[in-house]
């Protein structure tokens, strides 16, 4: 396990390996206002021992990369979707497997387009088509929202006020498997502990861009696979099917009573999944 801070198109993004450098590489790519913590320090190691060298990362404004001021607009999802290329890059990786979580899945496909020679196997996690189609498709949970519309009365810098903050972002996405409250309490202790600033974590509700690549998911050719559960409340199961839909050589690995989460119970078969897929 190593971490370290790269400076990648201009800015500086954290990043951890995980494994032999000399063995296929996994970019691990989480989702919006989520640092690369959650994806879990056992997870992966046990993605790793499977013979693959995974690296996690930082998006700007979470954890020890590259932060700006709370309320500003200072990149697109083209952007970060650069930054994953730009990790690659710096681990002198030409080709690897991406693995997205959420609008880490978006910023997967636009890689797979943009970058196509870079991707070799995409695995979307939890995600949606990136395109008009998104908008025809269930919303996200008003529980969800309304959570967060409290952010806004949370003193960061009180440690025993923004954990329990993060953690309970987290259970208002769970399914109906049993809530791992120690773990993910954890989680946000080290998320938090780790932050430059937490704030800054608010500025990917006003991402934009990438306008270019809506409604191309056709054009991905490398294997594809669509992991969903059936009661996420951020981006409910028809996300995962319009995917299915949009990339028909797609497969699709249904998690009966999983939210919009990487649940403990799921790793072994998100872990064989990614596996398979890359031996392809």
């Amino acid at each position: 396990m190593s971490e370290q801070i790269l400076k990648i198109n201009k800015v500086d993004i954290c990043t951890e390996s995980f494994g032999n450098s000399k063995d296929p590489a996994v970019l691990l790519i989480m989702g919006a206002m989520s640092s690369l913590d959650w994806w879990d320090e056992d997870f992966c190691p046990r993605l790793a021992d499977q013979g693959r060298f995974v690296i996690r990362y930082d998006h700007r404004d979470l954890g020890q990369s590259t932060i700006y001021e709370p309320g500003t607009s200072n990149y697109t999802i083209t952007d970060l979707a650069d930054d994953a290329a730009g990790v690659l890059d710096a681990y002198s990786i030409e080709q690897g497997h991406i693995v997205g979580m959420s609008m880490g899945g978006l910023i997967g496909q636009i890689l797979a387009i943009r970058y196509p020679d870079r991707v070799l196997s995409l695995t979307l996690i939890a995600s949606s088509v990136f395109g008009t189609e998104m908008e025809k498709l269930p919303p996200m949970d008003q529980n969800i929202l309304d959570y967060h519309a409290k952010s806004a009365s949370i003193d960061w810098s009180n440690r025993e006020a923004a954990i329990p903050y993060l953690a309970g972002g987290w259970k208002t996405l769970a399914g109906s498997k049993p809530y791992e409250q120690e773990r993910i309490y954890k989680l946000a202790e080290i998320e938090a502990d780790r932050a430059k600033h937490l704030p800054s974590r608010f500025n990917h509700a006003m991402l934009q861009g990438g306008d270019v690549y809506f409604d191309r998911m056709g054009e991905i050719s490398v294997p594809v696979i669509i992991i969903h559960g059936t009661e996420d409340p951020a981006l409910p199961y028809e996300h995962g099917l319009a995917l299915k839909k949009a990339i028909p050589h797609a497969e699709l690995l249904t998690l009966d009573g999983t939210g919009h989460e990487i649940h403990s119970e799921d790793w072994d078969q998100i872990i064989d999944s990614v596996v398979k897929l890359s031996l392809r």
